[in-house]
């Protein structure tokens, strides 16, 4: 005769599986509801959080004509404040945005290069520093125009106005929603931006 099956056992052995199960979930809502977050993530810049839409600014091109911010949406937009005289910094950040954007292959044309200047005391020498960086869009006054603009991407560390030389990344709602420093890898900005890329549908 087979030996009789104890109820209580069965019944343990099922408990015993239901709580394997269900202590990864309990385990996981404890840490959140306890206000726990990972320490990294997988992104390479700093999260703006929550994302901040940039409000719309009067602003004039390299050559004096009248452009808004909002003209500029549509698109990913890498951006670098800096003055007119370019600096070493400056040429570094337009170099390295210039080599995020290219690697994307046929997803380039999803971004754009901006560059806003700070300082338009020198933009007949901006001129010739820009010209090998044309897709660069450059906003360049007026004055209080850019210092509005500059202040809706202010961090903990600062504001452009700063001289932080960092470079921030913008959706194409106008929405800012990360920053690198100015020591930042440009295979981490080409990471993080690719992977914009694959899973968004605007822009």
């Amino acid at each position: 005769m087979s030996e009789a099956v104890n109820p209580w056992r069965t019944r343990r052995k099922i408990l015993l599986l239901v709580l394997l199960f269900a202590l990864p979930v309990l385990a996981a809502y404890a840490l959140y509801f306890s206000g726990w977050r990972p320490a990294s993530t997988g992104n390479h810049g700093e999260l703006v959080q929550p994302t901040r839409p940039i409000m719309d600014t009067a602003l004039n091109t390299l050559d004096g004509k009248p452009i808004r911010f909002s003209a500029l949406q549509g698109k990913w937009m890498l951006i670098t404040f800096a003055t007119a005289e370019c600096l070493k910094p400056c040429e570094k950040n337009l170099y390295k945005v210039r080599q995020v954007i290219e690697t994307q292959g046929r997803e380039a044309e999803r971004v754009r290069s901006v560059l806003v200047v700070t300082d338009g005391k020198a933009l007949d020498w901006l001129q010739y520093a820009i010209k090998d960086y044309p897709d660069t869009q450059v906003l360049a006054g007026p004055t209080a125009a850019v210092i509005t603009l500059a202040r809706q991407f202010n961090i903990p560390a600062g504001s452009p106005l700063d001289n932080l030389n960092r470079i921030y990344l913008v959706d194409p709602l106008g929405n800012f929603l990360m920053s690198y420093p100015a020591d930042a890898d440009a295979t981490g900005i080409r990471k993080d931006l690719a992977r914009l890329l694959r899973v968004s549908r605007i822009g």
